[in-house]
This record gives structure tokens, C-alpha cells and sequence, in this order.
């Protein structure tokens, strides 16, 4: 898409629909906001079984002692422990976000994790990430795609930046299938999760764009469509928790 063409059109931020270039700069205010508080939410907001889904993640990513991963929309550095745990001191890891403050929150907890060394940190958009064609073995972004303006441009720079053979886990909330139990999970989503954010981050406004953000995110073959027309190969997903969260697997062949 031309520059100019993007700039034109409009994304959505939640259930609103803002400029195109604009939502990433509101999707920067909002991580602004949580950052201090975002491990905390995350707690609460999923019970700690985000833990598992990132455990889970971690062990899908076939990654060897010595090799190279990434990780994109790092936030907090849950997902980059656990890379940096399975490539060891003669492995390499990079972790990216576009936020500066949660990028810093990321840093923070690798080296009190006590990985330092072979860890680098670059902030940057997704979109474009700063890397050389076929740098990583391994991709992992975990709960940021939803939050990318154009998700198939990001899909496209992740495939570049992998080596032939190397693999893309893409961690995110997905469509549920939750039968009775639906109409306790929309509750859940849509009202309690921003009084939370008001109770315990003092800012619903963000956690209501988060929940929206979920209902606006592509459904699990809709997601692994768009990883093939990136050029994945081999593409599959697993549902977690219902389908609340969805790991999408595909390959760089």
C-alpha cells in the first residue's frame, strides 16, 4: 500500500475508527498509561493463566541453545525470558517494542531475571522491523498484533527477518467458543475489565480499548489466512482456554 493511500484510510482503535496514522500514536498512550501496572493486570485480568499460555508458547518455538529469536511487542518481557531461557549465553536475543516505557518495564525484568549480555533492546514500529533479511530462527509476538495498524505489513516484515526454516508464534486473545458460559465472558470483557483498570491502574478508558481491541481482532482462520499470504507455510494454531487466546505456528520454508 502507498504511503499516501495508508494515510487516507482509517483503522480501528477499539470499536472507533480513527485516521490510519493516528492509531499508533494512541496505541503508544495507552501503553503509556498501563505500563507501571501491566504485570499486575495481566494477573488479574486472566487469573495467571497467562502464565501458561506464554509457557506454552515458549515451548512451541523449537528453539536450540546458540540460535537467534525475536521478540516483537515485547512489553513486559515474559515471552523474552523464556526465549533467552532456550538459546542460553551463546544464543542471541532481541527485544522490540514501540513503546518506549514498556520497552523500559522489559529491560528492567530481563536483568533482574539476570540476562544481560547477549540481549539487545531496539525500539521500533512492527511494521518495520530494523533487521537483517533471515537474522532470527525464531519470532514471537504475544498479545501485540491486535494493537498493530497493519497487521499484514507486520506479518510481512516478521517473514523477512526470518532464516529459511524458522518459525512465527503469534500469541493473542482470538475468538472463543464458550458455549453457556459466552454471555459471563462478554460481561467479563466489556464491563468489568475497565473497572478493574479503574480500580487498580486508575485508567478504565485503556482497559476498555483493550477489550475492544479482542472483538476487532481477526478469528483464528482469519489470522492464519493472513500468515499465508505473508508467505508462512505449515500454518496451524491451537486453541488455549476455550479459544479465549489462540497460538498461531507458521514457517519460513
Amino acid at each position: 500500500m502507498h504511503p499516501d493511500d495508508r494515510e487516507a484510510r482509517e483503522a480501528d482503535f477499539g470499536f472507533e475508527r480513527v485516521p490510519w496514522g493516528e492509531k499508533r500514536l494512541r496505541v503508544r498512550g495507552v501503553f503509556d498509561s498501563v505500563a507501571s501496572r501491566y504485570d499486575l493486570m495481566n494477573d488479574v485480568m486472566s487469573a495467571g493463566l497467562h502464565r501458561l499460555w506464554k509457557r506454552f508458547t515458549i515451548a512451541k518455538t523449537g528453539l536450540l541453545a546458540g540460535q537467534a529469536a525475536l521478540d516483537v511487542g515485547a512489553g513486559s518481557g515474559d515471552l523474552a525470558i523464556g526465549l533467552a531461557q532456550r538459546v542460553g549465553r551463546a544464543g542471541r536475543v532481541v527485544v522490540t517494542d514501540i513503546n518506549s516505557k514498556m520497552l523500559g518495564v522489559g529491560r528492567d525484568r530481563m536483568l533482574d531475571a539476570g540476562h544481560a549480555g547477549n540481549v539487545d533492546y531496539v525500539l521500533c514500529d512492527a511494521e518495520a522491523l530494523p533487521f537483517a533479511t533471515s537474522s532470527f530462527h525464531c519470532a514471537t509476538i504475544g498479545f501485540g498484533l491486535r494493537n498493530v495498524t497493519d497487521k499484514d505489513r507486520a506479518l510481512a516484515s516478521l517473514f523477512q527477518v526470518l532464516k529459511p526454516g524458522g518459525r512465527l508464534l503469534v500469541l493473542e486473545f482470538s475468538k472463543a467458543d464458550l458455549g453457556p458460559l459466552a454471555p459471563l465472558y462478554e460481561i467479563y470483557s466489556m464491563q468489568v475489565l475497565p473497572r478493574l483498570g479503574a480500580l487498580l491502574a486508575n485508567d478504565s478508558a485503556s482497559y476498555r480499548y483493550l477489550a475492544e481491541s479482542i472483538r476487532r481482532h481477526p478469528d483464528q482462520e482469519t489470522l492464519k489466512g493472513m500468515m499465508e499470504r505473508a508467505g508462512f507455510e505449515r500454518c496451524s494454531y491451537y486453541n488455549l482456554s476455550g479459544g479465549i487466546v489462540a497460538l498461531h505456528v507458521g514457517f519460513k520454508l
